[in-house]
């Protein structure tokens, strides 16, 4: 009889303890960003989270000539093409469930994404 593979399904869960060192406690810095560029090849997606301060007037002046306005890399991280659905789904259902928990009224659900 063929040894046939051993299923075992599991949950992964972050481990803030083991990102820093058994013993420290200490979690890993949170990193705030507040805009999300994403490229892709063959392999792979790649989301370059930045940083978008309001502009001075000098830097408006600049954008305007210029068209771009640079923002700081917080994070970039690299996902597999296999990742992505998930993570999509991921996020679908948090928002669902974050739309449904704490409704505004200012905020307007018919617009689409903002980029």
């Amino acid at each position: 009889m063929a040894d046939q593979p051993k299923q075992i399904n599991f949950t992964i869960v972050p481990d803030d303890a083991a990102a820093e060192g058994a013993g420290s406690g200490a979690a890993p810095p949170r990193t705030y960003s507040n805009f999300c560029s994403i490229a892709h090849t063959p392999f792979d997606f790649t989301l370059t989270f930045c940083e978008v301060m309001p502009l001075t007037d000098k830097e408006i002046k600049a954008a305007e000539s210029e068209h771009v306005v640079r923002a700081p890399v917080r994070a970039k991280i690299v996902v597999p093409v296999q990742f992505v659905p998930n993570l999509i789904a991921a996020l679908q259902e948090h928002w669902r469930v974050y739309s449904e928990s704490y409704s505004n009224p200012a905020w307007n659900k018919d617009t689409g994404p903002v980029h």
